[in-house]
């Protein structure tokens, strides 16, 4: 969205109407405002927790850092790719997965593929990198591989994440600019002119 808005309709709109760009940097001090001055409560005493039933085992983020890591560049890499993807369309494709990771985890194989286009690309992208990574750990020595139910809280971890770090409007990218300040993008280093003078 490349035209000019007035400042009213900025601080009205903004992620209720208007689908803002990721990099606008209204969008990005208005969601560090927010972090900073609402303090939003934790999800642990909140009946909006998403599957409040879930209990995580002791150690299981940071034992698999790595994949809940990469769960989210993936979905930043996406976010990158389709500008017009909200929190919303990310927790419908996690919130699918966490369905599907249940099944599974059960010992029962059924996928729980969003209705939407763009949340199904998201989940298609992100179920193709768990697996792919899953393969990865098993081929080397010395890596647990991820367990179903490993997946399957993790999945839970990134959904509790989302909720928390949204700020619930229609079209809130306030947890894809969470993600985007945690992992800023790689910047190329510039090619060095050559020194040589080809006549």
């Amino acid at each position: 969205m490349d035209r000019k808005i007035c400042a009213v309709c900025c601080g009205t709109e903004r992620e209720v109407s208007l689908n803002c760009p990721l990099h606008c940097p209204y969008l990005v001090a208005a969601h560090r405002y927010e972090e900073e001055t609402l303090k939003t409560k934790p999800l642990a005493n909140s009946k909006e927790m998403p599957f409040a039933d879930v209990e995580f085992p002791p150690g299981l983020i940071q034992e698999h850092e790595l994949l809940a890591v990469g769960a989210c560049a993936t979905i930043l890499k996406f976010a990158g790719q389709h500008p017009m993807i909200a929190d919303a369309d990310v927790l419908s494709a996690l919130s699918a997965l966490v369905e599907t990771a249940r099944t599974r985890a059960a010992g029962i194989y059924y996928e729980r593929k969003p209705d939407d286009p763009l949340c199904r690309d998201l989940y298609a992208e992100l179920a193709t990198f768990l697996a792919d990574t899953r393969k990865r750990e098993a081929e080397h020595a010395g890596y647990t591989a991820a367990k179903d139910s490993d997946i399957f809280h993790i999945l839970v971890f990134l959904v509790r994440l989302a909720t928390q770090r949204s700020n619930r409007r229609p079209r809130s990218k306030a947890f894809l600019g969470f993600l985007q300040r945690q992992f800023p993008p790689i910047q190329e280093p510039a090619q060095e002119e050559s020194r040589l003078i080809i006549p």
